[in-house]
């Protein structure tokens, strides 16, 4: 089950990543950033304190839906049959099977021709 959700889970966290980062830079902070460039248009569609609740409430929700995939796509990956562990062991078994393997046999050594 956990294979079905984890693509689907992996598409919001990496949109939710990229909204949360154009929405905190859209922010006007104390200095202006890069909220100074839109400061204008936000407080004419938003009005004067509308469009800092506005962002700021955004801001909330998508670092909460961000959180939640974290979370969620860890608890996935650690969970199902592809965990670290088992790779480890996995990897531990390969590398003593190939060690009991057979060696090839070497040509035997040439000795330089005697005067």
């Amino acid at each position: 089950m956990s294979e079905l959700l984890r693509t689907p889970f992996t598409v919001v966290h990496v949109v939710a990543c990229l909204f949360l980062m154009l929405v905190i830079l859209i922010q006007p902070g104390k200095s202006g950033g890069m909220g100074a460039l839109t400061s204008g248009a936000a407080q004419q569609v938003f009005g004067g304190g509308g469009a800092g609740n506005l962002l700021t409430k955004v801001t909330w929700i998508t670092g909460g839906i961000f959180f939640i995939t974290s979370v969620s796509l860890a608890y996935m990956s650690t969970s199902s049959d592809s965990s670290l562990e088992r790779r480890a062991a996995a990897a531990r078994n390969a590398g003593t099977s190939k060690d009991k393997a057979p060696a090839k046999k070497s040509e035997p050594e040439k000795k330089p021709p005697t005067k």
